[in-house]
């Protein structure tokens, strides 16, 4: 069993930067990949990116691809994403998860496990 808690969500303008958290507790986290997931209101979630569980390998979604890093540190149990030029089209909540089911490269919500509570990421323009 795993907890995930995201954090480091907020209010930034466009063109600007945000790191997000996602720290775990449970020893499950270092075993999987694990992804972060976005959802905007009125919307479905949407696959942002995945990183394996060492963090060797990453693949991202088109629409966040030279943007958006994301690494981990198993030491700390904890997942970043590291997010640069957003874009009001950006403003979502993030939500990390832990990948269970699906092959890696699944971008399918239902795929994953273990949601955390979400963070409110907004960008004006």
């Amino acid at each position: 069993q795993v907890q995930l808690v995201e954090s480091g969500g907020g209010l930034v303008q466009a063109g600007g930067s945000l790191r997000l958290s996602c720290a775990a507790s449970g020893r499950t986290f270092n075993r999987y990949p694990v992804g972060w997931f976005r959802q905007a209101p009125g919307k479905a979630r949407e696959f942002v990116v995945a990183i394996t569980w060492n963090g060797g390998s990453t693949y991202y979604a088109d629409s966040v691809k030279g943007r958006f890093t994301c690494s981990r540190d198993n030491a700390k149990s904890t997942m970043y994403l590291q997010m640069n030029s957003l874009k009001p089209e950006d403003t979502a909540v993030y939500y990390c998860a832990v990948l269970t089911k699906g092959s890696w490269g699944t971008v399918l919500p239902t795929d994953f496990d273990y949601w955390g509570q979400g963070t409110q990421v907004t960008v004006s323009s």
